[in-house]
């Protein structure tokens, strides 16, 4: 590589790509039936050009020439194509897909960058024929991913508690606020091509976000600076309200500190632009925390507290109880892991995960531990674990609740926490299956707060009653 330009040769047999090495090629891009233009070569083919060469082997992903539409078996064959190739040794990947318009097909390209990690890939857009296929792609750009649907997250590229409040009004605001976005790594790897009306469109997506998040802190704060000049709030109350205040400004803080990662240009990366899992987790994370506190007290002060006579097996309904939330908790925390590596798009099939109950690449990563908040695979599997034990739990919690007397209130809470629970696991299957739309992948998490919330109204109904 010179000058920071690398040739790439595309070859379909072994000599072909031989011949490229001593050429001076410094990748090569194996593929199948070169004069179609290019189709998934075989695993034999690329074992063996890895022995006989040393650069970097990429290896083509088409099942067929022709178009580059593909449909839902074809997207199959592919996806299974790239687990195939990555356990026979490849070093990255090249594929490509475009809508009916002739346009890169976000989705499908995205769900195919969630299988290929953690191997870089290079997509190449084909124009759409009407017979015949492009070839090799000329001016192929080495990028860190590949384009995925479009985030609005990343369209604000700055921060500012009182000046970002007056959005861009004029057409001279709104170009500068585009060539601000376009100084980023979203633009120039991802959305190259949008236009300025697009870009109004992702930006107020964020703006609104971020106004929501402004009014939220104004509905703590604002009441709570009234309560206390008043007087109204008790010592304990004080520090409760103090903790649900500062941890408001901490999740607004976070928030940034999570954008800010999908900002930074990461010049050795092979991925593409996209924020942090593990902030996305934190940013979340202190939402479900603030959400679940500010639920807590509210209950603690509306709903008086039943007298339950205590006895052992209220007690272990109790436990049952908390423990359960715990894993609702940890379960809707999983999510973001599943968002952030756009997991859920890397096997669409129930019960099993494509032909396995448990997938080859499981444990791809290494060291292992990385697997867990890394690898998409894991982090699905993780998470349809997860979401079984959470309805085991809520049903095993529901039974036991049968055997014992309780108020009529404390058992509506019960019953609810069971009905979210199974429309939670029809949201989560049906989101899977259908390839993760947009609608049904919003409503599925905001079903889990909604089961967060059912598990909370159930311990609060099951809490002690102060002597």
């Amino acid at each position: 590589m010179d000058d920071g330009f690398l040739m790439e040769v595309c070859v379909d047999s072994v000599e072909s790509a031989v011949n490229a090495e001593r050429g001076g090629a410094g990748r090569i891009e194996l593929c199948a039936g070169l004069v179609e233009g290019g189709t998934t070569p075989s695993m034999g083919l690329l074992q063996v050009v890895k022995q006989c060469v040393r650069v970097p082997v990429f290896v083509m992903i088409r099942p067929r020439g022709g178009d580059f539409l593909y449909s839902d078996r074809e997207v199959e064959v592919m996806k299974a194509d790239i687990r195939l190739a990555k356990l026979h040794g490849a070093d990255g990947l090249v594929f490509g897909a475009l809508t009916e318009d002739g346009r890169i097909d976000t989705e499908l390209c995205t769900a195919l960058l969630a299988v290929c990690r953690p191997l870089p890939v290079t997509f190449h857009r084909g124009g759409k024929r009407s017979r015949g296929s492009s070839g090799a792609v000329a001016g192929a750009v080495v990028l860190g991913g590949v384009t995925r649907l479009t985030e609005s997250g990343l369209s604000m590229v700055d921060w500012h508690l009182v000046k970002e409040m007056k959005p861009p009004r004029t057409q001279q605001e709104w170009e500068a606020e585009f060539r601000k976005y376009q100084q980023f790594p979203e633009f120039k790897i991802l959305n190259h091509d949008m236009t300025l009306t697009e870009f109004k469109f992702i930006w107020y997506m964020e703006y609104s976000h971020r106004m929501w998040g402004r009014v939220v802190g104004l509905a703590y704060i604002l009441p709570a600076a009234y309560f206390w000049r008043k007087g109204w709030l008790s010592r304990p109350m004080k520090g409760c309200v103090l903790a649900l205040c500062g941890l408001v400004c901490f999740q607004g803080l976070l928030g940034w500190y999570m954008v800010k990662s999908g900002l930074e240009e990461k010049p050795d990366s092979y991925d593409i632009p996209r924020v942090s899992q593990y902030r996305l987790a934190a940013h979340l994370g202190s939402a479900l925390v603030l959400y679940s506190a500010s639920l807590w007290m509210g209950l603690s002060l509306l709903l008086p507290r039943h007298k339950l006579p205590v006895t052992h097996q209220l007690l272990r309904l109790r436990q049952f109880a908390h423990g359960t939330t715990a894993l609702i908790f940890l379960t809707a925390l999983s999510g973001a892991f599943v968002a952030g590596l756009d997991a859920g798009l890397v096997y669409n099939s129930f019960p099993k995960m494509g032909e396995h109950w448990i997938p080859d690449d499981l444990l791809a990563f290494s060291p292992v531990l990385r697997n867990i908040f890394e690898n998409p695979t894991t982090v699905q599997f993780d998470h349809r674990i997860l979401g079984i034990a959470s309805i085991v739990a809520v049903t095993a919690l529901y039974l036991f609740s049968r055997k014992i007397p309780l108020p009529r209130r404390t058992r509506m809470a019960v019953t609810s926490l069971l009905a979210v629970a199974c429309m939670q696991v029809g949201l989560g299957i049906s989101t899977l299956l259908m390839y993760v739309p947009t609608p049904l992948a919003a409503t599925h998490q905001s079903g889990s707060l909604a089961l967060l919330s059912m598990a909370l109204w159930l311990m609060s109904e099951l809490r002690r009653v102060p002597k």
